[in-house]
């Protein structure tokens, strides 16, 4: 937990210098954004044909790219709300999907029709002025990270309370260790973001968020399947004591410091350009946004530890459950998130379903290729809870007998 501590405690200075040296960011006027939008999107549906898909399709994308990111208004709404970014990025790709694959006017239209009414309303509810005030600036900050941070923690300590259900303190640094690395990759990829990506092109820094996302839903999936084929016999202390050496194998401890890496690296940079962009709303305002993340991080800590102790406290075989069961959640929530990064890089084909329901906190979006990508995770899950099944009962055969 020290070592914990000090990482989080050098990040925070980090991202502080950071912030100050970037600290020029224009605040965005996120109503005249979305006015422009409207007004481009409407021409562009007018003049929509089937026969001339892709032009349409093209162009939505340039709205995306060069006036919804651009401008810094996705930046801005990921600041106030990350669903309500996700939720835009969601109903964008249905737009540019729906247009490029040809379909019916009726059908583009209504896609477009939903978009329009959600930038409608986020510049309807979009406050009047930026962040002022020395106290609403550190609840800004601290929500920030809160956010951002409480998914990461919720894995890294079901990671740490396995390590220690399986007696392998000593081997907890693995999963500090990917945590400290995951903050100085953060770091490096914000850099990254604000200065090559930016002269590339917005579309690559979707295609590495996509495919650091998905990479991260196939390792959590692993760890979620794994943690469940330990969970039936981990029941019995005897058998811990005998094969806990063999459990914690190097190739076991290097998954669990990259699913520690993952879980970090995910939110890590995008959290530091959030931090960019509200130093860039309230310049000259470093304390209250130090202190903003300070408490944040002092809260998260609290959070681990209160977590981690009830994790130990559970049964050994409800602790393992809940946490399969969160990991496994994770990675079907990656999966369709990090697809739908993909799809908005032009990297994945996007074939609109209109009849599938669009679940943010799910990453549920009503495209083929994100739903197939959650369905092939979801597919194991029967025949693994037939298996899961089946060791109980033979676990309870084997209780009856010995006694």
């Amino acid at each position: 937990m020290i070592k914990l501590i000090k990482t989080l405690f050098f990040s925070l200075i980090a991202i502080c210098m950071v912030q100050t040296a970037d600290a020029s960011n224009a605040s965005v006027d996120v109503p005249s954004v979305v006015a422009q939008l409207i007004k481009d999107g409407d021409a562009a549906i007018t003049s929509y044909r089937p026969e001339t898909g892709l032009d349409t399709g093209d162009a939505f994308s340039a709205l995306y790219f060069d006036r919804f990111e651009e401008s810094g208004m996705e930046m801005a709404v990921g600041l106030r709300s990350a669903q309500d970014k996700l939720r835009l990025e969601s109903l964008f790709s249905g737009v540019i999907g729906a247009a490029s694959r040809r379909q019916s006017a009726e059908a583009v239209t209504l896609a477009w029709q939903q978009l329009r009414i959600a930038l409608q309303e986020t510049a309807n509810e979009w406050p009047q002025s930026e962040v002022e005030g020395f106290w609403p600036l550190v609840l800004q900050a601290f929500l920030i990270l809160l956010r951002e941070g409480f998914e990461a923690m919720l894995v890294i300590t079901a990671l740490v309370t396995y390590l220690r259900r399986q007696g392998a303190v000593n081997q907890l640094p693995v999963i500090y260790g990917g945590v400290g690395l995951a903050l100085v990759a953060s770091l490096f990829t914000a850099w990254l973001m604000q200065s090559v990506f930016q002269i590339a092109g917005g579309a690559h820094q979707e295609a590495l968020e996509g495919v650091t996302m998905l990479i991260a839903a196939i390792v959590l999936f692993y760890v979620s399947f794994w943690l469940i084929s330990k969970s039936e016999s981990a029941r019995w202390q005897a058998w811990i004591e005998q094969q806990v050496s063999k459990a914690i194998s190097r190739g076991s401890l290097f998954t669990l410091g990259f699913a520690a890496f993952l879980a970090v690296y995910r939110e890590g940079a995008e959290t530091v350009l959030f931090y960019q962009a509200l130093a860039g709303q309230a310049q000259g305002q470093g304390t209250a946004l130090a202190l903003g993340v300070a408490i944040a991080t002092v809260a998260l800590l609290g959070l681990f530890w209160v977590i981690r102790s009830a994790s130990l406290r559970l049964p050994v075989g409800l602790f393992f459950g809940i946490t399969a069961g969160l990991l496994y959640y994770l990675a079907v929530s990656f999966a369709g998130n990090g697809v739908l990064e993909l799809q908005e890089a032009g990297w994945v084909n996007i074939t609109p379903l209109s009849w599938l329901p669009r679940i943010i906190w799910l990453g549920l979006h009503p495209t083929l290729e994100t739903f197939a990508a959650q369905l092939l995770l979801l597919a194991p899950l029967p025949f693994a809870l037939i298996w899961w099944i089946h060791q109980r009962r033979q676990a309870t055969i084997e209780q009856e007998t010995v006694s």
